[in-house]
Order: C-alpha cells, then structure tokens, then sequence
C-alpha cells in the first residue's frame, strides 16, 4: 500500500511518499502522487519528517531511512552517487558523470538530477556548474540556495 502526507517545512510544504518499506518520493508543495496512495501520516512518513525537521534545524547531517528510488540503473548510479557528497560540499555535474564511469555525460547526469524522485534525502541541491553556478532544482534556485546556505552555516 502507498500512502503520502504534507509537511510545512522552513522551504514551504512538501509531500512525503512511502509504499510499506521506504521512502519513494519527495514532491514540492502539496501534490497528489501520480501512483495514487493514501493520504495518511504514517510512522514511517513521521519519522521521515521529523528527521527533515533536524536537518532543517541544523541538527542532522546524514538521513537514516529506506529509500526506494525509481528509476533506470544509469540514473539509480547517479542517485547513490549524490548520496555520497558529504554534508555542506558540492560537487559538478562534471565530476558526478566521472564518479559515475560516464565522464562526458554531465548531461545525463543533469537529466538525472533533474528525475530524482526523493531531493534533500537524495541531495541533488549539492550538484552545481562547473564554474561554480547554481543550475536549475526542481524546488527552485531560491530553495536549493536555501539548502546550501543551511548546509555552509552547520557544516
């Protein structure tokens, strides 16, 4: 069974999914799942949500949580890869597509940056331009700037 549940966050509301063993999605803004489900607070849904309250306190660098992202295995390769920049770095596009045995497929990298299913957990925000640019985020530059700004103050 899938279920979702909103949660007002310092960045505004997000959706929380999960299907009975982790968490399979992150959505901005309150969003019905495209998969449907149950619009009930489960306690996997709570704990994933007090555990982004930390964060968003500052009090928590790393996630312990199930997640089950869904996506191909190049794009399932770069999902774990992000999970691998430590708390407050960046990394380039560039060096994920290295990283991922794909050194000149930034732009995939990028597109699979882009269909993350579950940001912050999976922390694409810490992907950026070669030069050092803030690139899109599917929550907006305004957020991703807020995430990494929280990630600089209590790294």
């Amino acid at each position: 069974m899938k279920y979702y549940f909103y949660y007002e966050t310092p960045i505004g509301w997000i959706t929380l999914e999960e299907n009975g063993e982790g968490i399979t999605g992150l959505s901005f803004g309150k969003a019905v799942p495209k998969n449907g489900g149950n619009l009930e607070e489960t306690p996997l849904l709570a704990n994933a949500a007090a555990q982004l309250e930390e964060y968003f306190q500052g009090k928590r660098r790393d996630f312990e949580l199930k997640l089950i992202p869904k996506g191909t295995p190049f794009q399932v390769g770069v999902w774990q890869a992000l999970q691998e920049i430590p708390y407050g770095e960046t990394r380039s596009y560039k060096e994920i597509a290295q990283g991922v045995g794909s050194g000149k497929g930034f732009r995939a990298v990028g597109m699979a940056n882009n269909r993350n299913p579950i940001p912050i957990f999976i922390p694409c925000h810490r992907v950026i331009g070669a030069n050092g640019s803030l690139v899109g985020y599917g929550g907006g530059l305004p957020v991703k700037v807020h995430l990494l700004d929280l990630e600089k103050d209590h790294g």
